[in-house]
């Protein structure tokens, strides 16, 4: 049975309380359909470009963006490892669409297949590895890890999923995805293909604490910006059956949740510069997003008494709202009342 050792030390537990902050602060603001669609895109492709980079693809991200705008009539590896990434994030996000999709063995097996289609055999596509690999320092090309046995990885990964399934209640969801990301890592379950895999299947545990990763959120950024150090803080040295027993996760999630931080003050930052001013919020228009937020509708009565506005202008300004996609109208003439629209 898995049992991770981990300690929550005063910085890991700083920085969960900073990126449920973070969390609530972001998840409380409103746009347009609009331009969620375009940070939808932006995140996908800076996803796209940072998972493959840190694997060696050397497109730079104006590259990736072209291919994902219009798919080159003939695909090398190196734009088909985009566009397999670009596919399994859409994918993800259609899975986690109300209701959510749990995590899974059967699910990460359709990550794999959907990252590697068309860049493994299709015998090792979607399928736990039946041969030995090991892994090799890219600078030097020295043996520095030895995964587990074939044979084992079809009882370790299974019990990998349990363990998260088991502890979704018990264990703060960023401890648990993090636990999750360099298990799975040590694992090494495919042939190839085993990071960008990883990755995905950590956006999914993320998205289920409340944060939509897909709209906004690009973690892979991070790790990215330095793939040495990321590669050192997720790996192991040596044997995996001579580690095994001493492997701590401390250091790792405390890298884990600076890498969210990092990304989320990112989005943060770039988000006002999202708006152009037809769809910019004034005080008005939060005032009526606040009122809903704290007692689940507003009506135009109720509008009326946190503003001064005429009730012609309070029209238009429920019409704007409205045309935003960020509250909907409910019921006719003086029942009429306005909700938030799930975004």
């Amino acid at each position: 049975m898995f049992q991770p050792k981990y300690t929550i030390t005063n910085l890991l537990l700083a920085n969960i309380k900073r990126i449920s902050s973070l969390v609530t602060q972001l998840n409380n603001l409103r746009f347009s359909h609009v331009v969620l669609a375009e940070l939808e895109k932006t995140a996908r492709a800076v996803s796209s470009h940072a998972s493959t980079s840190i694997e060696g693809n050397p497109l730079p991200l104006t590259e990736v963006k072209k291919i994902l705008k219009s798919t080159p009539a003939h695909v090398r590896d190196s734009e088909k490892e985009v566009l397999n990434y670009n596919t399994a994030l859409l994918h993800l996000n259609e899975k986690l669409a109300s209701p959510p999709t749990p995590l899974s063995l059967d699910l990460i097996l359709d990550i794999h297949k959907l990252v590697m289609q068309d860049l493994l055999p299709d015998f090792e596509v979607g399928r736990l590895r039946q041969k030995p690999v090991i892994v090799n320092d890219p600078r030097t090309g020295r043996t520095i890890y030895m995964p587990p046995d074939a044979s084992e990885v079809k009882t370790l990964t299974p019990q990998l999923v349990e363990f998260v399934a088991a502890n979704h209640q018990t264990i703060d969801p960023l401890i648990l995805a993090g636990i999750f990301h360099k298990q799975l890592v040590l694992i090494h379950p495919f042939m190839d293909g085993n990071g960008r895999t990883t990755r995905l299947a950590t956006k999914v545990l993320l998205a289920q604490m409340g944060l939509n990763t897909f709209k906004l959120f690009s973690f892979e950024n991070y790790y990215n910006q330095n793939v040495t150090r990321y590669f050192q803080m997720v790996g192991e040295l040596g044997n995996y059956y001579e580690i095994v027993s001493h492997i701590d996760f401390t250091s790792w999630l405390e890298y884990f949740t600076e890498g969210i931080i990092d990304e989320l003050l990112r989005i943060q930052k770039n988000l006002p510069m999202a708006q152009n001013p037809s769809e910019r919020l004034r005080s008005h228009d939060q005032q009526i997003l606040t009122f809903i937020q704290e007692n689940g509708f507003i009506t135009d009565r109720d509008y009326a008494k946190l503003t001064r506005r005429a009730k012609a202008t309070r029209a238009l300004d429920f019409k704007k709202l409205i045309s935003l996609g960020l509250i909907e109208r409910r019921a006719k003439a003086k029942s009429t009342y306005y909700v938030l629209k799930d975004l």
